[in-house]
């Protein structure tokens, strides 16, 4: 996939950034993706009791993660796994990780 820069993006890609990072934009939603970072699968079960939250709460910031892009999920038998759609928003974790550090 060719890199490209901000300035080339189309509205309509920008607007669908700009609601990623909206989306991404909530404690519980960066845990979340912390976990699934490195191409990691993980069920709505797993997700909840690794962040001590209700399952209900999971699934209601898997939805919207998943309604924005930011997100994939795939049915295993009674198991729906989630994992990040695109490889590359690790980076934001890390980046947002490191800049707390300061």
């Amino acid at each position: 996939m060719q890199k490209m820069k901000i300035n080339e993006l189309s509205t309509e890609q920008l607007e669908r950034a700009a609601n990623m990072l909206k989306a991404i934009a909530h404690p519980m939603r960066i845990a979340i993706l912390n976990y699934l970072e490195e191409g990691k699968k993980l069920t709505v079960t797993e997700i909840h009791e690794l962040l001590n939250i209700e399952q209900s709460t999971t699934s209601h910031h898997l939805g919207i993660l998943k309604d924005k892009g930011v997100l994939a999920s795939q049915r295993d038998g009674k198991n729906t796994y989630y994992f990040l759609k695109h490889n590359n928003l690790s980076q934001i974790i890390e980046c947002v990780s490191q800049c707390t550090l300061e």
